[in-house]
């Protein structure tokens, strides 16, 4: 009876915390963007202070200070990602509708080539050591890889199920989210081999996905409203902390020890690292429902999320009804610490 009334504080206090409001944090700006339709991740480079926000059939560019559009990249069929590489001045956007990698100029915003790559290509990203831009693909069930000299596939790895968010460790292996398989695999961006699976315990549907490069510890947002921390180096699942619903992205601020998931159902769920094995939750920013992208400053701790408002699509027979935004309520919310 005493561990079951211990049990149930647990759950009481969880509850509490995550209902609570996260002290010093607001949505301090809103930046509208023109244009309708789907939208997906957002990208911070820290190199230029932009934006680059999927939507639609483009990708809007904004200056992250004052929300002007500086600029759209277009003919981006199903735009999900995009990857910046600064140093070659060129960006990459992951189209789903046509599977293809449109390659662009960052000063032009002008479409330089596109890639064809292999069926449903999502979340995308550079990975300076080995400069190779990363291509992670759902129905494919894999990772492409791309030169972003030369603008060309240089290999891939077969996953063995469909590939979410995925982050590098700066030492030589990735990391990446299988979504239906509730699985973490390692793998070599260098050789383009799988090293390690590892189950996520107490996780159903990984998307987001953040770490702690110093202590080997990766931060797995989970649809099943938790947030489960994993070491890195063996796999085991050290503990899992109640998130909000519909989570899509994970952040971590190094400097401040905080973690970020933002959800879809309005809340970013912030959660305290005290240690390498400790964590607790502190409570939600309240930001949008739709609001479950997400993007990190590290220098100024600005959070941007992309948010619309949404409305049920025409009915289709013999279909579940979805909703899609609302033509004209497209915006970039801006989050601070206050």
């Amino acid at each position: 009876m005493k561990a079951l009334a211990r049990f149930c504080i647990f759950l009481a206090m969880a509850a509490a915390c995550i209902g609570a409001e996260a002290p010093g944090f607001k949505v301090a700006k809103k930046y509208p963007v023109p244009g309708d339709g789907s939208f997906d991740y957002i990208v911070f480079d820290s190199s230029s202070n932009r934006l680059y926000v999927s939507h639609g059939t483009e990708v809007d560019v904004l200056d992250a200070d004052s929300g002007t559009v500086l600029g759209k990249v277009e003919d981006t069929p199903g735009v999900h990602g995009v990857a910046i590489v600064p140093t070659l001045h060129r960006g990459f956007t992951s189209n789903g509708k046509n599977a293809t990698v449109s390659v662009f100029d960052t000063d032009t915003f002008k479409t330089i080539k596109n890639i064809s790559v292999a069926e449903d290509p999502d979340f995308i990203f550079y990975d300076p050591q080995t400069n190779r831009v990363l291509v992670c693909h759902g129905d494919a069930a894999a990772i492409t890889a791309i030169d972003p000299e030369k603008q060309a596939v240089i290999g891939k790895i077969d996953l063995g199920g469909g590939a979410e968010a995925a982050v590098v460790n700066g030492k030589g292996t990735g990391f990446v989210n299988l979504e239906e398989a509730a699985m973490v695999v390692s793998f070599d961006p260098q050789a383009l081999t799988v090293k390690q699976k590892w189950p996520i315990t107490e996780c159903k549907t990984p998307t987001g996905l953040a770490m702690d490069a110093p202590n080997s510890r990766l931060f797995i947002g989970c649809r099943s409203k938790v947030l489960a921390v994993m070491d890195a180096k063996s796999g085991q699942v050290i503990t899992t902390l109640p998130i909000g619903e519909r989570v899509d992205a994970v952040a971590f601020d190094a400097d401040n020890k905080l973690i970020f998931a933002s959800n879809g159902d309005g809340t970013i769920s912030v959660i305290r690292q005290k240690n390498a094995n400790e964590y607790e939750p502190v409570g939600d920013i309240q930001t949008q429902k739709s609001a479950k992208t997400m993007a990190f400053d590290p220098k100024s701790k600005r959070l941007f999320l992309s948010a619309a408002e949404m409305q049920p699509a025409p009915a289709v027979s013999g279909q579940r009804a979805r909703m899609t935004p609302k033509p004209g309520t497209f915006t970039v919310l801006v989050v601070e610490r206050q």
